[in-house]
């Protein structure tokens, strides 16, 4: 449910002024604090003044700052009851409290969240985007890298016409290629690659179907995208974990199993029979 908000402001986020920018970013990336603020304090938080905030809400589409704020109230306190009824309890309600503890605490959190509503819609819509495709051409620099060769390997053994970007810069010759039926998969997240993004803006100058996986809906990358994929919002560690990027992008794949399980099935006996032509693999 609390990604309903957040959506809402992707859509209207283009449309929005500079000042109302600052305020739609500051309210999606602290919503818990946010939902009972003023809107003056809000104001403060955001650098804007508290008109500009007050004039958002109406950018949205609600009556006023006071029903943007409860729909946020409401929407946080499903997510809440969602989350314990998740999470459950211990037997004896210790924990012990090491790094490696708070490590795994933290990405069981994070896999919760994979499964929100709008995520799962959206999951859909991707599977739905890279079936249809005639080519899928995948990017990823610096951390995001090891994802998207991931990602690239995982989709090759599914189906044909799948590229990756190197590193070194190949970009825009595979670009060239591309048609309105194809689809450019990016993955960014912080420190937010400058190649990645490029990528990004050229996909969507040449009408090409954007895919994003980054931490949050209006990374630079989230806020173009056709489809944004998100894992890692408002993570507390201060640091990405390529586990939960490959967890999504996994249950990605899972639903591409679903829905094109004969395209797969053909792909992959062709693929099999070169391997054992060529001893590939240690039996």
């Amino acid at each position: 449910m609390e990604q309903l908000f957040k959506l809402l402001v992707k859509e209207k986020f283009p449309h929005l002024s500079a000042g109302q920018k600052k305020v739609a970013t500051y309210l999606v990336d602290n919503l818990e604090e946010a939902a009972f603020k003023t809107a003056f304090q809000i104001g403060r938080k955001a650098q804007v003044s508290e008109t500009t905030v007050i004039r958002l809400s109406y950018a949205l589409g609600f009556q006023g700052f006071s029903q943007m704020q409860e729909k946020i109230q409401e929407q946080l306190i499903h997510h809440n009851k969602t989350g314990a009824a998740s999470r459950g309890h211990s037997g004896n309600g210790s924990v012990t409290e090491d790094t490696f503890t708070r490590l795994i605490e933290s990405q069981v959190h994070i896999l919760e969240h994979l499964l929100d509503y709008t995520n799962v819609q959206d999951i859909w819509k991707a599977v739905d985007a890279l079936i249809a495709a005639d080519q899928i051409l995948i990017a990823g620099h610096r951390i995001s890298n090891a994802a998207a060769n991931w990602l690239s390997h995982s989709l090759s053994s599914l189906r044909e016409n799948v590229s990756l970007c190197s590193p070194a810069g190949d970009f825009f010759e595979k670009l060239c290629n591309l048609t309105e039926r194809s689809v450019v998969v990016v993955i960014s997240f912080p420190r937010y690659a400058k190649e990645t993004f490029k990528i990004a803006e050229c996909a969507k100058q040449q009408g090409i179907t954007l895919l994003s996986v980054t931490d949050r809906l209006l990374s630079p990358v989230g806020r173009i995208s056709d489809i944004t994929l998100t894992t890692e919002e408002n993570a507390e560690s201060g640091t990405n974990s390529t586990a939960s990027v490959i967890s999504l992008l996994e249950l990605v794949i899972a639903g591409i199993h679903e829905r094109d399980e004969k395209r797969i099935q053909l792909h992959q006996q062709k693929l099999e029979k070169l391997y054992s032509e060529n001893n590939v693999f240690i039996e």
